[in-house]
């Protein structure tokens, strides 16, 4: 009886490390799939084509398994970090991101500007309902990112926490520059870096919070 009472505890920590070990790969899992995308697929370009345009095409089921995985990471991620910390509203605000590149992969993205191959130069002629959905939810979850940047970052030291509002920021203008309908190339790259920045945030938050977890 001793052994059962003992068990659920001790695995509390490990379960919290775990949870937290998921926003470390979020970020590898999710860049390196689509760079390795875009360096291979036909037609692709870093200056020209967001990674949700990936989800098109033969191999479009790559990245809509990526935007799949990268979502449950997220949202255990996010579970480890309630686990943690005593705010709730930044888990709960990166669960909808998570939440929201699950749906990014249920709704795929519109082909665009010569992809997938054979695709006419230039913005879609239309959008399509689940390209409509695609930038919605896409839109919702990238404010609910930089706002969990804040929250998340209001619960660390002051070094941290200005790390991770820099980092919200400088998603934020990565998003709204191709918010705006811009095709530039820097606008293109810049958001690609940008999803870069946040990705790193979360894994080296996660791994900031890993002792934290060693008494939960």
């Amino acid at each position: 009886m001793t052994t059962t009472a003992i068990r659920p505890r001790s695995l509390a920590p490990a379960t919290t490390r775990g949870l937290l070990t998921c926003g470390v790969l979020a970020g590898p899992v999710f860049v390196l799939t689509g760079v390795v995308q875009g360096l291979t697929r036909a037609g692709f370009d870093f200056t020209r084509h967001p990674a949700s345009v990936l989800s098109n095409g033969s191999l479009g089921f790559l990245q809509i398994t990526n935007f799949l995985v990268t979502g449950l990471l997220t949202i255990a991620a996010a579970a480890g970090i309630r686990r943690v910390l005593p705010g709730r509203w930044g888990p709960r605000l990166l669960t909808v991101y998570g939440v929201s590149l699950l749906c990014a992969g249920v709704f795929r993205a519109d082909p665009q500007d010569g992809f997938p191959a054979g695709t006419p130069a230039g913005p879609p002629a239309s959008i399509s309902w689940h390209g409509t959905l695609h930038f919605i939810v896409g839109g919702i979850g990238f404010a609910a990112l930089v706002a969990a940047c804040f929250a998340i970052g209001s619960h660390l030291t002051p070094a941290r926490a200005w790390y991770s509002r820099i980092s919200g920021l400088l998603f934020l203008a990565g998003f709204a520059g191709v918010a705006s309908g811009s095709a530039s190339p820097a606008v293109i790259l810049g958001f690609w870096a940008a999803v870069a920045i946040a990705w790193i945030w979360l894994a080296t938050t996660s791994v900031h919070l890993m002792p934290r977890g060693e008494s939960r």
